[in-house]
């Protein structure tokens, strides 16, 4: 249980908590064996403020797990599936997942961890955007001929190439642009 629940959560509490959290998510995601003391230099705070605030390695996972699922329902509800054309809200949650990225790269890893190898389909892949491409068929903004599960594989690709693009010098912008671009290109009916 994280310490620090019976005192009062303030502004600074609650900024520290956060930054230590994407922090965890930033250093998780490219290194699962990660040192908490690795954690805390990129949170930018001491050990000892980590272990206040996550006594345990166990305790900062946990924690981990609920801001990562906080997060990506923050950017699905900002996505606004629901308006505009399947494309146009894939888009828009492309847009909201690039921005999570390091956190939605560490809850992936975390659920390959405990993932069945008997999983079906629908274990799988999202819910949300296998529904928006279901939706995009039968509104006939997405290539029908395109299965659900390749393109939801397509969406992860483009994701992790728009953040490898900028990882070589390119602009945010720009590469957001041109992961937008190919999304609509590639999804665009034949």
């Amino acid at each position: 249980m994280e310490q620090g629940h019976a005192l009062a959560d303030t502004p600074t509490r609650t900024r520290t908590r956060n930054a230590i959290l994407r922090a965890a998510a930033g250093v998780l995601s490219q290194n699962q064996a990660a040192s908490l003391g690795e954690i805390a230099d990129a949170a930018g705070v001491a050990r000892s403020t980590l272990h206040r605030y996550f006594p345990e390695r166990s305790d900062l996972i946990e924690a981990l797990r609920r801001y990562a699922d906080e997060q990506i329902r923050a950017a699905i509800r900002r996505a606004r599936l629901d308006e505009g054309s399947a494309v146009d809200a894939l888009a828009r949650l492309c847009h909201e997942y690039f921005d999570q990225w390091d956190t939605i790269t560490w809850a992936y890893m975390e659920s390959l961890n405990e993932r069945d190898e008997n999983c079906s389909f629908d274990d799988q892949y999202d819910p949300h955007v296998t529904a928006l491409i279901e939706r995009g068929y039968r509104e006939g903004s997405i290539d029908p001929s395109l299965p659900n599960a390749w393109l939801q594989q397509m969406l992860w690709a483009l994701l992790y190439s728009a953040w490898e693009y900028i990882q070589q010098g390119a602009s945010k912008h720009e590469s957001l642009t041109l992961m937008i671009e190919s999304l609509r290109r590639i999804t665009a009916p034949r």
